[in-house]
């Protein structure tokens, strides 16, 4: 039986019979060949658009709503776009794609949120939303589709970008952790570009170690986790190196700060003083009650530091024990007095700032009384009136609300009370020192503020943008001050250099030199900072990113041309 490779040509020249062509009829036909002609297909003529094509060329608008926190994360987050080519721009017509910062705190935050997101879907324009909304209800209907930056991964946002413009969709959500511990969220030494150039806002901390009842943003922010000393030491000099005159410290509860790496806000306070040039300021941010207890005699010797405001931001929420227990704030009517009591006499003139919620649910009229009592006995220059909104997911959102109506009218109740005194007329006829660092809503004053930061309206000089000036007060509203500028009296300039343009963005040196990017810095420190403005050519970007379409247009044509 013949085996499977046996075969019926025994000789490798069988298989040429008689009647093929010879290899010299093949030449000779070779020559009469003519090729057939393929029919070209339609070559699109439409014009390239490289914007909408190369990411890093596009034009950004971005909104953020919400707390210093948020506005932080959003200067953190617009610095590293127009670091990698990207322009911001304020008219939200003209930008390609929206960057929305969102604030979970109250139902109207979320609502214009939500109604900005649907005005850019309107305007077909890209869309990515950051903040405190999707990290904590990443599931709502309408944010199906979008990209998502989390509060912990902002120094990822031109990642991000990047894919939404290309038309995908990516949701980064995460926790930043560091060996199992949870970190503060992104690096302080990131690019940035500054809302207002002569002033830094500096989170020390993200989260809180509190479980009230009627808070979202304990959703989105989760537990304490604070940076290291030394990192916000490091940010607050590069800081004062670029021209900035004042610094916020920012959280969800500044007193809580430390507790979770073995440390605590004086220590850190302390260690910022050092830091801040003389004429320069430190504003604290908000401390609840329970943290702030532990620390009054040394919070004290701080407010009275005279590079440090006597300023400080306590919210009460409500004066009834009752209620305060509903809402789990974890201290009562007596510990806030206590705070308040000991710092007005031990840091005199301090400004004490508070909040309070109207209609929370179960308050009675009996709870509202002692809060309107309290408001009061101490007067408050500065006291946020909110209106209870249930937040969805929260405790407070599934016990008995009271009846809308009267959450209405005692919040209108409190809020008559509060305007029926003026804080300031007192100060009338003081010499005070303020620091110049804004422009009023009406564009006709400058806004200062003194050692108390109290708002004081001086005449717009372009000399006394950034400056620290001696004032005669000469006359008091219900939320400011006017001061004249004293004959003689030079404005002293706290900064070590000037401050960067609007606009600029800022950095450190090693954040380029890591990206492997060189690019031009007005002021290196000694220490590697950059301390001047600092940004890629996004021109030259744009024309890359021309070239290189154009490029592969005309590779392409040469290879249909071929095949």
């Amino acid at each position: 039986m013949p085996s499977a490779c046996d075969s019926l040509i025994e000789d490798i020249e069988d298989m040429v019979s008689s009647s093929d062509p010879t290899p010299h009829e093949r030449q000779s036909a070779r020559k009469s060949i003519i090729p057939r002609s393929r029919k070209k297909k339609e070559l699109n003529h439409e014009e390239l658009h490289a914007d909408s094509l190369i990411p890093g060329t596009q034009k950004i608008w971005m909104k953020t709503w919400g707390c210093s926190h948020n506005n932080s994360d959003g200067e953190y987050m617009a610095g590293q776009l127009a670091a990698s080519g990207y322009k911001m721009t304020d008219d939200p017509t003209e930008a390609d794609l929206w960057l929305l910062n969102s604030c979970t705190v109250k139902n109207p935050a979320e609502d214009h949120f939500r109604n900005s997101i649907k005005k850019a879907q309107d305007q077909q324009k890209k869309v990515v939303v950051a903040g405190c909304v999707p990290q904590a209800q990443p599931r709502m209907d309408y944010l199906k589709g979008l990209s998502i930056i989390g509060v912990q991964q902002i120094d990822r946002v031109v990642e991000v970008v990047d894919e939404a413009v290309k038309g995908h969709s990516v949701r980064l959500l995460g926790q930043k952790k560091d060996g199992g511990r949870r970190l503060g969220g992104a690096r302080l030494d990131l690019p940035k570009i500054r809302k207002n150039p002569l002033i830094e806002i500096i989170s020390i901390n993200t989260g809180c170690l509190n479980a009230c009842t009627y808070c979202k943003t304990k959703h989105a922010r989760g537990d304490l986790a604070s940076y290291p000393i030394e990192e916000l030491a490091e940010r607050a000099r590069q800081s004062f190196q670029e021209g900035v005159c004042e610094i916020w410290l920012t959280s969800e509860d500044t007193g809580a700060y430390g507790r979770d790496i073995g440390t605590d806000l004086p220590t850190l306070l302390w260690r910022l003083v050092e830091e801040i040039p003389e004429g320069a300021m430190l504003r604290l941010g908000m401390t609840n009650p329970p943290y702030i207890l532990e620390h009054l005699e040394e919070m004290a010797k701080i407010l009275n530091h005279p590079r440090v405001y006597a300023f400080l931001h306590v919210p009460v929420q409500s004066a009834s024990d009752s209620v305060l227990m509903d809402m789990k704030r974890e201290y009562c009517i007596d510990d806030f007095r206590r705070v308040v009591d000991f710092l007005k006499e031990k840091v005199p003139g301090v400004t004490i700032a508070t909040d309070i919620i109207c209609g929370f649910p179960g308050e009675t009229e009996e709870d509202f009384q002692e809060t309107v009592d309290l408001v009061k006995l101490y007067r408050f220059p500065s006291l946020f009136i909110n209106q209870f909104y249930p937040r969805p997911g929260t405790p407070a959102a599934k016990m008995q609300q009271v009846p809308a109506h009267v959450k209405k009218q005692r919040t209108k109740e409190l809020s008559q009370l509060f305007h029926s005194y003026n804080p300031y007329d007192h100060k009338v006829g003081e010499r005070q020192h303020v620091l110049v660092t804004e422009e009023s809503f009406d564009a006709q004053y400058y806004v200062a503020h003194n050692k108390f930061y109290e708002q004081v309206l001086v005449p717009k000089r372009a000399e006394f943008k950034g400056k620290m000036i001696e004032v005669d007060i000469y006359e008091a509203g219900k939320h400011f001050l006017k001061g004249r500028p004293v004959e003689d009296s030079k404005p002293f300039t706290p900064s070590l250099a000037a401050p960067l343009q609007k606009g600029e963005v800022s950095g450190l040196m090693q954040e380029q030199m890591a990206n492997g990017v060189q690019g031009p810095a007005s002021m290196t420190s000694s220490s590697g900072l950059l301390t001047g403005s600092y940004s890629l050519d996004g021109e030259g970007l744009k024309k890359l990113g021309i070239g290189l379409v154009l490029a592969a247009a005309i590779l392409a044509f040469i290879m249909e041309k071929l095949y």
